[in-house]
This record gives structure tokens, sequence and C-alpha cells, in this order.
């Protein structure tokens, strides 16, 4: 592809153009990705970046079968989603078959983030039983539509949203931070029952449950594992109140935990959700979604009468790339590489958390993991701006990752799923080297330090499927240098 301004340029015209609350990652600093494959992304000068935050590109970027998955059936038809097609009902029968039983039901939404298809579970969950009240986690983000704003405690501007009545906000069951921890006796238990004193608070007030949300593995929250039995419990006490449970899948579904399909599985047999949400990995960065239910709560549905329509959603296309994710995931081994990688990183990971005093915590499964950064162990207090300035510093080192939690201080973990152990072992260099460097410095850096600080960059691990040398020439990735020159003058007569 041409590079048709210079980044300067384009960052001009991105301050133009698109909305101001639209952020970039490392805003201080951000970087144009021109071109990606596999686990790598290529800024406009060549340079390689190992991606370890985008679970968008589930099974690699740019994979060959996906973008051939979707040219063979755009060169055949694609179309709105009312004629009659196979690919919509061999992926609904695919998908449904790496579910258990009950889930059998689809509802396909034409957009790749979750917003679209957490709005429709609602939806259904609100029609079931005609209850209205929804019950969500705190620090929660089930994203950006109103509907979903309103349950996502993530996104709640203190002192200015006010919290709508229907809506009831339980404790996020992280036994590393929260309420009750893991030298708790049953910390499943008294989460849950923070569930069960908000379902009798509503009942007080005369209101009635419609769901219990959360994501399986809680992301934006913190990479928060519940503890076992938690969903079980909370299961019971919702579902007795005439309510469902809705389980979120968008970060972790599809083999991410590596030893399950899907991340609420971890939590065992006995426990099943009553609607599932997933997009983001299922089209590998094509837009796809998907809500996954009973027959019984589709019936509930189908009764009010009104059609569900969404012209985009299972179009012909669409449902080609999700195929071929699928395909991809098994014939790869993609789920045994989740549990390889994964844990040798977590191996790598624990040996720095004994090496060095700012790891509070790691905690995590197959390729979803997190490193809570704390000030001290004993306080856990977070270690806000440290983590700020560490991935300032791996970016330097061509490693991308980003912090996130209530305190912005626990760095994610989520690559695509074919990172391998070569990749783990450097990027846990480069995060050593900058720990130790901290350390020996013992300062709290600023965020604009990575401008100051000058490092030498270890070589970034190779990849048989990647070419052996990498041409950092505008020629070689294909850029337009006359272009941005004659751009940057234009530019400045407009401003």
């Amino acid at each position: 592809m041409c590079e048709l301004y210079s980044k300067q340029d384009t960052l001009a015209l991105r301050g133009k153009h698109i909305g101001p609350s639209c952020k970039v990652f490392f805003a201080a600093d951000p970087i144009k990705i021109m071109r990606a494959q596999r686990q790598y992304m290529f800024d406009e000068e060549g340079e390689r970046y190992l991606d370890c935050i985008n679970n968008v590109a589930h099974v690699g970027h740019c994979h060959p079968e996906v973008v051939q998955a979707a040219l063979k059936q755009m060169e055949l038809l694609n179309t709105n989603s009312r004629f009659l097609h196979d690919n919509i009902v061999e992926y609904a029968k695919r998908l449904s078959a790496t579910l258990p039983g009950k889930l059998s039901v689809c509802y396909f939404t034409n957009s790749g983030y979750v917003s679209e298809a957490n709005d429709l579970a609602l939806r259904l969950a609100r029609q079931f039983r005609g209850h209205q009240d929804v019950i969500t986690l705190d620090h929660a983000y089930h994203g950006h539509l109103s509907s979903l704003i309103e349950i996502s405690p993530y996104k709640f501007r203190k002192g200015k949203d006010v919290k709508k009545e229907f809506v009831h906000v339980a404790p996020t069951p992280d036994t590393y931070r929260g309420k009750y921890r893991e030298n708790h006796e049953d910390p499943a238990k008294a989460y849950a029952d923070e569930v069960k004193k908000i379902i009798e608070e509503a009942h007080d007030s005369g209101r009635k449950i419609a769901a219990f949300i959360a994501e399986s593995m809680q992301s934006c929250g913190g990479q928060i594992i519940p503890p076992a039995g938690y969903f079980q419990k909370v299961a019971e006490y919702v579902r007795r109140a005439g309510g469902v449970f809705i389980a979120d899948e968008v970060q972790v579904g599809f083999g991410r935990v590596g030893k399950y399909f899907w991340s609420f599985q971890m939590h065992g047999e006995d426990f099943i959700p009553d609607i599932v949400t997933m997009g983001k990995p299922m089209g590998n960065g094509h837009p796809i979604a998907c809500v996954v239910t009973t027959k019984e709560i589709a019936e509930a549905f189908n009764s009010s009468g009104m059609e569900y329509f969404n012209t985009y959603g299972g179009n012909p296309v669409s449902c080609a790339v999700g195929l071929a994710v699928l395909d991809i995931i098994e014939n790869e081994n993609l789920q045994e590489n989740a549990v390889r990688v994964g844990h040798y990183l977590t191996e790598l990971l624990n040996e720095q958390k004994a090496k060095h005093s700012l790891i509070g915590d790691i905690r995590g499964a197959g390729l979803f993991i997190g490193i809570d950064l704390v000030k001290d162990h004993e306080k856990r207090t977070p270690a806000t701006a440290e983590a700020q300035h560490i991935i300032y510093k791996m970016k330097e080192k061509r490693v991308l990752l980003s912090a996130d939690g209530p305190h912005r201080n626990v760095l994610k973990i989520k690559p695509p799923m074919c990172f391998t152990e070569e990749d783990a072992k450097f990027m846990v260099n480069q995060l050593d080297s900058i720990l130790t460097e901290q350390m020996i410095s013992n300062k709290t850096p600023s965020v604009s330090s990575h401008n100051t600080i000058q490092e030498t960059h270890e070589e970034l691990p190779s990849n048989s499927t990647m070419e052996s040398t990498e041409n950092h020439s505008r020629k070689r990735n294909g850029m337009c240098p006359d272009k941005p020159a004659l751009l940057s003058k234009r530019l400045k007569t407009e401003r």
C-alpha cells in the first residue's frame, strides 16, 4: 500500500478530521502502522514490532487463508442476509458445536466490536421474563452503545454520570486487589453473596432482575480471573430471581485460554451461561459478531412479534471468514500453542516477579495474561506511572503492550494466537532490561522520559514464515516519498 502522507501530515489530518475523543495507542509518540503479518506489525519505515496486545488478529495478522476465504466469496456473492445461503447455516452449526448443547441458536451481527451483540443480548434477556434490571461488575466494559455504556462502570465519568436505577454494580471478583482476597476462606461465595444481596435489595424496591452480565475473565478491569465456583453461585442466584446469565467472550473466547475453546468453560462443566456474546477474534479483523442462546430464550424473543433483522449480520463473506478462522484454529493447533506458550510465558514472568519488586502479581490463562505492577507489595499500591513508562519503553524496544485496570497499572498480554516461545522470551527479556534499569535508577519516571533515554535494541525474534530480511526503505514498503513533502506545505497554509 502506498503511504499517502508523512507521519506528521497524518497526525495533522487526524487532528482536523477525526473526533478528538478517538484516541490512539502511545499518544505521546504514536506509531504509524503500514502493514502486518502474523504476530508482527510494521511502521512506515519498515521497523518491525512484536504485537503482544492485538486480540483482534486472532489467528495472525493478514492470515492468507482468511484473506483468500473473503476474496473467494466476495467474487461470488455478498448480499443481504435475508436471502437463503449455506454459509450462515454452516457457520452457525460449526459454532454451536464448540458450545454446550443447550446453546444452539445464533443471531449474527455486522459489527466485530461486541457492542451490537451485547445490546441484542440485553434485549433477549429482558424479553425472556419481562424483567428490566441488569447486574454488572465494577470496572466492566461491554460496548459503546448507549445501552451498554449504562452498564459499563469502566466508562462512568466520576461525579458526572448518575447510575441508572435499573443498573446494579457488584464488586469485581478480584482476589488480589479486591474486597475478598486470596487469604479469604471462600472468596467465591463471598463475592457471589454480594450479588445475592443486590438481588434482595432490588426485590425489596419492587425491581426485577433481567440479567447478570460479565466477561468470563475481565479484561479492561485488569485481567481478572474469578475464583472457582463464583459463576455457578451467581448463576444460581440470578436464575432463582428470574434472570439470565450473559457471558461476554469478546476478549477471551475462541481458544485463547488454551485448554478450553470458551473461557467460561474454565469454571467447570456444571456452569453453562444462558447467553454468550462474541466478536473481535471471530473474524480475525473482519467485522462479525454473534449472540448464541437457548431455544427457550430465542422463542421468548420471537413471541414479542418483533422481527430481528440485520442487513449484513451473517452475510456470505463474513461467514466464509468465520469458517476460515475456525479451520485455522484447529488445523494449526492454536489452542495447544496457547497452552504451551502461555505456560512458558507465565514461568518466565514469575521469574521476573521474584527478581523485581515492581511486579506484584502474575495472573492469566493461556495467552491472556496480566502483570499487576505495585509500588508496595504489602499495601499493593498500584504503580500507575511506572506502568505507563514501561509500555513506552517497550515500544522503543519494538514490543507493543498496553496497560489497563482501574488504576491503569496492569500490563495486558493478549497477542495473536500464533505467538511463539521465542516471542515470549524476547518480550520478557526486554521487560527485564527496563525493570532492571528502573531499579538501578530508583526513580519514578514520567511518561515523556522515553524521549530522553537512548536504548539499544535486541534483534527481534525471527520467524520462518517471514521474509528472512526486512528492507526498511520506502520503496520496499510501496510508499510514495514525493507526496508527503508537498502535502506538508499545503497543510501549513490550511491551519
